[in-house]
Order: C-alpha cells, then sequence, then structure tokens
C-alpha cells in the first residue's frame, strides 16, 4: 500500500474504506467492482489504485481495519476486569453484536469475509486468522481464572471448539438458504455455552456467578 493513502484525513480514508467494505460486503470479490468502489468514496480509480496498488490490497486493508476496529470496541476496561472464561466470551459476544448492528456494512462484509470459502482471498484470510488466532487469545485471556476448570483442561481448546460450533452453526445457515440472525446465533452460542460450563468446570463453579468475574 502507498503511505499517502495516510496522509488523507481521517474522513477521506474512513470514506474509501467505507464504500470499500460496502461494495465487498455485497458482493463476492470477484463480481466487487473497484469502479463502484471509487465512485462511493468520491475519487477516480486511478487514485483509488495509487492508494492501493490492487484489488486484492484494498480488500485484506479493509479486512485488518475491520479486525482491529472490533478488538478496541470489544476490549475495553471492563472487558480485561472479567476472570471467568465464559463470561469473558459473552461480553465479548455481546460487544460484536452491538457494534455489527450499527453498521450494516460491517456486518455484511464480515460475514462474507469469514465465512466465504471459494474466494480469491480465502488462501490469504485463512493465513491471517490461523496467524493470530492465537497470539490474540493470549492477549485477551491472560488473565482468566483457570483453576476453575477440571485438571487437565486447556481452556484454548474450549475456546476453539466453540468457535468450530459457530462455523458449524453459519454453515448450515448458508446451506439451507435462511436468513442470517446475528441475536439468534447469539442465543445459541450463550446456550453452548452454559453447557460446556458444566463439562469443564468444577462443580462449584458450574453455576454462572456474574458478581464475581
Amino acid at each position: 500500500m502507498n503511505d499517502k493513502f495516510y496522509t488523507l484525513s481521517e474522513e477521506k480514508q474512513l470514506k474509501i474504506v467505507n464504500a470499500a467494505m460496502e461494495v465487498f460486503g455485497k458482493n463476492e470479490y470477484k463480481k466487487a467492482s473497484t469502479d463502484l468502489i471509487a465512485v462511493k468514496a468520491g475519487i477516480s480509480k486511478g487514485l483509488l489504485f495509487y492508494y492501493f496498488h490492487n484489488k486484492k490490497e484494498l480488500y485484506l486493508y479493509v479486512y485488518n481495519y475491520l479486525m482491529e476496529i472490533m478488538k478496541e470496541k470489544i476490549a475495553d476496561t471492563h472487558f480485561l476486569e472479567i476472570t471467568d472464561f465464559f463470561e469473558l466470551l459473552k461480553y465479548a459476544g455481546a460487544g460484536k453484536v452491538k457494534m455489527l448492528e450499527k453498521n450494516p456494512y460491517i456486518m455484511e462484509f464480515a460475514m462474507r469475509a469469514f465465512y466465504s470459502e471459494q474466494e480469491a482471498v480465502s488462501d490469504a484470510l485463512k493465513t491471517m486468522n490461523t496467524a493470530q488466532e492465537e497470539v490474540l487469545y493470549q492477549m485477551y485471556f491472560s488473565n482468566i481464572n483457570t483453576d476453575k476448570f477440571h485438571s487437565g483442561i486447556e481452556p484454548f481448546k474450549i475456546y476453539k471448539m466453540l468457535r468450530w460450533m459457530g462455523d458449524g452453526y453459519i454453515h448450515d445457515i448458508q446451506m439451507s438458504g435462511k436468513t442470517f440472525n446475528i441475536d439468534a446465533m447469539l442465543e445459541e452460542f450463550n446456550s453452548w455455552m452454559d453447557m460446556m460450563r458444566y463439562l469443564v468446570y468444577k462443580k462449584e463453579y458450574q453455576v454462572k456467578q456474574t458478581e464475581s468475574t
């Protein structure tokens, strides 16, 4: 990416990012028009490719931007004070829902980016996600109270199991042709966590104790 992009005002940068997020969110990657992105951003296509060398570079920039925004908005002061593994996940899930509902473009882009399998950028996204997952887990879950878990239970593996369940849920929705509802998914996800709590926590911690988190 051309560093000249960062010399633009924050307002102009955001206009380009939002335009790209809208177009990429509404279309498959190969069908997303950079001409339309430029029009919505209020710049020429030539200038768009002056800031970003190609379509893929623009897409990956927007993806990284979204990831940073999600981390910034969700990992607030209260998030870092929560020490219960499941309450931390619930708090993060609720935070994501609030953020996504406020911006339909973010919602559409996130769903297509996270769960598309055949896009030209899919391999690059998978590589980025795999590299980040354990690092982010250590960053945000380092303060959890691991004494609540049964001996031999690895919290990171429970985290991955729950993520896989979420991925499977979304895959089923997509395969069935039903409309995805993030509130319904969050309700399901919370019920999975309640069941998982009984399986992996010691008896005295199996009942939710939000006042102690």
